[in-house]
């Protein structure tokens, strides 16, 4: 909301609120920006001295204001403090920070779909809260519903008079706008909260289109079109045309009801929000709260029957393919033990490894991820060029231990043979002595020795 500097003319104190910038100006009088000592800000709204001096306009501000304090509900703008009875009566709301709709639309263009059904949704359900206290809003229009970063807020209830070309000023006469007042407003007969349904039609029309839905001109010709004319509503999505067209009838009987709009637009905000192929937008969309996050939507993101399938081949692909991550290159492969060992034998009975004929003492390489057909990946250097992944690496260290284990036994067995002789490691029987012929004695126990 735009804000300008306090003028030499303009208060700086009104009752406990300081006020630190102008708002806005209208019929009534000039909105400020004001703060209590707690730091609450609050929209102070000062009325102008010429109609401070009418008696009938107090009386009737009087019981305005006492029914603005009657109404509850999050999309409404409360009703803080009043003094009626001040030279120049005031009242003070709740500050709501954002642009208004009708600064919106007219800055950004008309609105998506399902932007209008979620502040269409939220508004229905403010109205609800405004009608339930019995009070008509009688002037609800664009400029009059500020979008807060929590939701819309509707403003001015019941008391709002506007200035301008197209405005009813009058004391006594009916308030608002002409694009947005109801045939009977117009006529002059009683309102009822189908006014008000009637208003938040335009409004939304306004919202889908940037234009009134009775167009532009005169009072006069507005105020014609509103009691002769049918609303143009061709620049309205087909989504919402339906609801809108009857919101606009000139019988207020022929109007849907309060709470049946509110639940018709939630159905539509709803439906609107998951776009047209049934998938969630990025942001969500709801309605009340956070009226911008169906302004996006994902250009990449499948839905539908897509996201399903989408889901599907993910869980397909991460239980077939997915292992253990791959191991850092400066770090050592995790060993064998710390890796789960599958059910066996010695594994069961607890036994020792290196009893049963088991390796220790060697690592296993932890295991590298795998594709969706099982294959390994290659491992990929800053370079850009490829080197042997941890299994190759692994398997050339088990050669080299192959072999040096290999020459280390067989030089083993050949040192263990030499020290048993050339004879015996050449396996060359040594020659026995043969006593000769004539039966001497070759020694104790010798051949031909004979025993005592």
């Amino acid at each position: 909301m735009a804000m300008m500097r306090l003028r030499r003319e303009d208060p700086r104190v009104v009752g406990t609120f300081r006020l630190h910038r102008r708002l806005g100006a209208g019929g009534m009088g000039v909105v400020y920006l004001g703060s209590d000592k707690r730091g609450q800000r609050v929209a102070l709204k000062v009325i102008r001295p010429d109609l401070a001096e009418d008696q009938e306009f107090r009386s009737r501000f009087a019981r305005e204001v006492s029914a603005a304090r009657r109404i509850r509900g999050g999309c409404t703008a409360r009703l803080v403090a009043a003094d009626l009875d001040a030279d120049r009566p005031w009242f003070a709301t709740q500050y709501v920070p954002g642009p208004s709709l009708h600064d919106k639309v007219n800055e950004a263009g008309p609105l998506s779909p399902a932007q209008v059904a979620s502040i269409g949704a939220a508004l229905s359900e403010g109205l609800l809260a405004v009608h339930d206290a019995g009070v008509v809003h009688r002037d609800l229009k664009p400029s009059n519903i500020l979008l807060s970063p929590k939701g819309p807020r509707i403003i001015d209830f019941g008391i709002a008079w506007a200035t301008g070309a197209s405005t009813l000023t009058h004391v006594g006469t009916a308030v608002g706008s002409p694009g947005f007042l109801a045939p009977e407003q117009v006529r002059g007969a009683a309102v009822t909260p189908a006014t008000d349904i009637f208003a938040l039609g335009a409004t939304l029309a306004y919202a889908c289109t940037a234009d009134s839905p009775f167009g532009q001109g005169s009072s006069e010709v507005m105020l014609y079109r509103v009691v002769h004319e049918e609303a143009q509503l061709a620049g309205v999505p087909d989504a919402l045309a339906p609801l809108l067209a009857s919101c606009l009838a000139k019988d207020p009987a022929d109007r849907p009801s309060t709470l049946s709009l509110s639940l018709r637009l939630k159905e539509i905000a709803a439906r609107e929000a998951h776009g047209p192929s049934g998938g969630p937008l990025e942001n969500g969309s709801g309605a009340g709260a956070g009226w911008e996050r169906a302004e996006r939507r994902p250009s990449d993101r499948p839905t539908g029957q897509r996201a399903e399938e989408y889901a599907r081949q993910r869980t397909e692909r991460g239980t077939a393919g997915t292992s253990s991550p791959r191991p850092h290159p400066s770090r050592p492969p995790a060993p064998r033990d710390a890796a789960p060992r599958p059910a066996g034998p010695a594994s069961a009975a607890g036994k020792n490894p290196r009893k049963t004929g088991g390796r220790t003492g060697r690592r296993a390489p932890a295991s590298r991820p795998t594709g969706r057909n099982g294959s390994r990946t290659p491992v990929r250097t800053t370079s850009g060029g490829r080197r042997p992944g941890p299994d190759r690496r692994l398997l050339r260290q088990r050669v080299i231990v192959f072999v040096v284990v290999t020459l280390l036994v067989a030089l083993g067995i050949a040192a263990a043979q030499g020290c048993q002789g050339p004879a015996r490691g050449l396996g060359v029987e040594r020659p026995v002595p043969v006593a000769p012929a004539s039966g001497g004695v070759d020694g104790p126990y010798g051949v031909g020795e004979q025993n005592p």
